[in-house]
């Protein structure tokens, strides 16, 4: 099984992946640490020196080197769903859960080190990155609804997500 969990910058793919793949007894692969690794720099610095295409482009050799492996939980970055065909891709390759938490549920999830890490949060305050979070949302949702699940995060903790989508495996 092949699980690919996507989402919003901050709304638990990876803390929630790693819990699944922990109890599921699965390999855990988080996208944005694969492309760090294979870059050898921050997505910060690949984003600054190098651009968003090129960043996107690692993103996929991220998300294909995922598909010889059955049994895994892969947590996508933010925007890897959204670019080229990968939405597609990640449905051709397993099961797609949408963590859908909103900007006001995200916000106090973000340590200041969480907030740094992302160049597109960086320097806003808690309004700014309310009022961003929710038109940087609107324009990616179209993508992100086209999971073969969605989970209202907001609604639940993360050990309910965490049961809720291993019950799902289970079926």
């Amino acid at each position: 099984m092949r699980l690919y969990l996507i989402g919003y910058m901050g709304c638990g793919k990876s803390s929630i992946g790693r819990k699944i793949a922990r109890r599921g007894g699965l390999r855990f692969v988080d996208t944005d640490a694969e492309v760090e690794r294979a870059e050898g720099a921050t997505i910060s610095d690949i984003m600054h020196y190098e651009g968003e295409e090129y960043f996107r482009r690692s993103e996929r050799r991220a998300l294909e080197t995922t598909a010889d492996d059955d049994e895994v939980v892969v947590s996508t970055g933010g925007g890897l769903p959204v670019w080229s065909d990968n939405m597609n891709r990640i449905k051709e390759l397993g099961l797609s859960v949408y963590l859908h938490r909103s900007p006001e549920c995200i916000l106090p999830r973000l340590s200041p080190y969480g907030r740094q890490k992302r160049p597109k949060f960086r320097g806003l305050n808690d309004e700014e990155l309310l009022a961003f979070m929710h038109s940087h949302m609107a324009e990616r949702e179209p993508v992100y609804v086209r999971a073969d699940v969605t989970i209202d995060c907001d609604t639940r903790s993360d050990e309910q997500v965490v049961d809720e989508i291993l019950a799902l495996l289970n079926r």
